[in-house]
């Protein structure tokens, strides 16, 4: 019997669907920047496509607006940064409610994980020393940054029992994060992209302006040849879950709005029409994946986390007619002289590689064979993502179950408490005196004014009680409010000191 030498690949968010993210603006409602990416969207588009949706501030509307989207529009998974402060950045508190409104409605929470903050003092600090090239980037945005907020995203999602998908981990330190985490137990998904597979951020020196810049990204390719490697092996045991490729092309004009500072170059690089291939050479080829496992890492895993599958990433009947032909053999060396992309860069410049796409059916329809594309704009259909996907919220309602089960047990009923209550007030100031009301109540120390007071009240005779302590950082003391009556020291001890020795 013949076996045909070629590899069948089914697909979901490669050349078979696409996930966007829709962006609003602060000022703008999440309804209405869904709107306007499906405007744009629909009649273009050739594959079928779904959409991500960021949240870029928080309030009660943004909230119902998130229940629309899931009940309604069909988006399932929402996307905020810990970076970009003033424009796109949450802060924990609104983070945390964002997580919760996800598993209040059955979502997945998606974080682009830096510190921020942070970021925007050390930029202040480059700039300071000088530094205004494309290196100043990675400088102002060390890897434990990136590592920081990885782990503090799955703290508050742990607190909020929400599934997370941390987006373009980047760095060594971050993947640890995400492992450990999932470990656990905890359900968080990490996605390495193209590029921190296929390059590192050694770019960032180069001589070349232009060649620096175009590697610009958030956050940034790691100067470190050890971490794509390294990525790799955690896709390969599972620790690290989807591939994807956050594509976002610029022309090196365009670039240029930063030629004189780093901070103003546009961020993106381009990965969507090299991602399979480069992840089948510095995977399969390797020996680190096999060839199921390439399919789960670019296609199945992340229709099953975004619940579309089986409708897509399998071969069955009821599933899409969506595949690939893959030959294992071909080769080519990735230029912008050749590729397709709308860019005159590409970050994979000269890499050989190994094991090409030579089929792409859509549909049932063959949109590309060896290298000529046969699309209709249009043709594509916008894809509705169902929440509570059975393979992220399963075992989420389960432990949800077990976990009210536990504290209803360490719920303590108690005879209510019938005694007196004491009203903590701040002594009052009139002018220059102050006045101390009978039977005024000590402040408690747990207001601003009275940190480091107890709240033990004057002893029946009007005196300090001296199991208190009266020391404040502050200086004041307890009794500052009383009238005292001084009194002259006649004899001082040791005796007085008259004329001289």
């Amino acid at each position: 019997m013949h076996r045909s030498p070629y590899i069948y690949i089914y697909g979901v968010c490669s050349e078979h669907i696409t996930v966007d993210f829709v962006i609003p603006t602060k000022e703008q409602s999440l309804i209405d920047a869904y709107n306007q990416w499906r405007e744009r969207a629909d009649s273009k588009i050739c594959c079928d496509y779904g959409l991500h949706v960021a949240i870029t501030h928080w309030d009660e509307q943004v909230g119902k607006d998130m229940e629309i989207l899931t009940k309604e529009k069909g988006v399932n998974s929402f996307k905020v940064f810990m970076a970009y402060p003033g424009t796109f950045m949450l802060a924990d508190d609104d983070i945390y409610q964002v997580f919760a409104k996800c598993r209040e409605l059955g979502a997945i929470a998606m974080v682009h994980a830096e510190n921020g903050s942070v970021i925007k003092e050390l930029e202040k600090e480059m700039s300071k020393l000088g530094i205004t090239g494309p290196e100043g980037h990675l400088l102002s945005r060390p890897e434990k940054l990136e590592a920081e907020a990885t782990n503090r995203a799955i703290m508050i999602a742990e607190q909020t029992r929400c599934p997370l998908y941390v987006v373009h981990v980047m760095s060594k330190t971050a993947a640890d994060k995400i492992q450990e985490a999932r470990l656990k137990g905890q359900v968080v998904f990490g996605e390495p992209i193209a590029a921190s597979l296929g390059t590192d951020g050694s770019q960032y020196f180069n001589k070349c302006w232009h060649h620096a810049a175009a590697h610009v990204m958030s956050p940034p390719l790691r100067n470190d040849a050890t971490t794509a490697p390294y990525l790799m092996d955690l896709l390969a045991n599972g620790s690290l879950s989807t591939t994807g490729t956050d594509h976002c092309t610029f022309n090196i004009n365009q670039k240029a709005l930063g030629k004189d500072d780093f901070r103003k170059i546009p961020n993106g690089v381009n990965g969507i029409e090299e991602r399979l291939a480069v992840v089948w050479t510095k995977g399969v080829e390797t020996g680190k994946l096999d060839i199921n496992q390439f399919v789960a890492v670019t296609s199945s895993n992340a229709a099953r986390i975004f619940n579309i599958y089986p409708k897509k990433g399998r071969i069955a009947v009821g599933s899409d007619a969506d595949c690939l032909i893959w030959d294992p053999k071909a080769t080519k060396t990735i230029s912008a002289s050749s590729h397709h992309q709308a860019c005159d860069f590409n970050i994979f410049e000269g890499l050989h590689c190994r094991g090409l796409p030579i089929i792409t059916i859509v549909d049932g329809k063959i949109v590309y064979d060896n290298g000529q594309l046969n699309v209709l704009q249009g043709s594509g259909k916008y894809l509705h993502t169902a929440c509570y996907a059975d393979s992220v919220y399963q075992k989420l309602n389960k432990r949800e179950i077990i976990r009210e089960q536990l504290i209803k047990q360490q719920h303590i009923e108690r005879e209510p408490y019938t005694g007196d209550v004491i009203v903590i007030s701040k002594p009052v100031s009139n002018g220059d005196a102050k006045i101390s009301p009978k039977n005024q109540a000590i402040p408690s120390s747990n207001e601003p004014h009275a940190a480091g007071f107890h709240n033990r009240p004057a002893t029946r005779a009007g005196a300090r009680n001296l199991f208190d302590s009266s020391f404040t950082l502050s200086g004041d003391q307890w009794d500052d409010a009383n009238l005292r009556k001084t009194t002259r020291v006649q004899q001082p001890p040791g005796g007085q000191s008259k004329g001289l020795w």
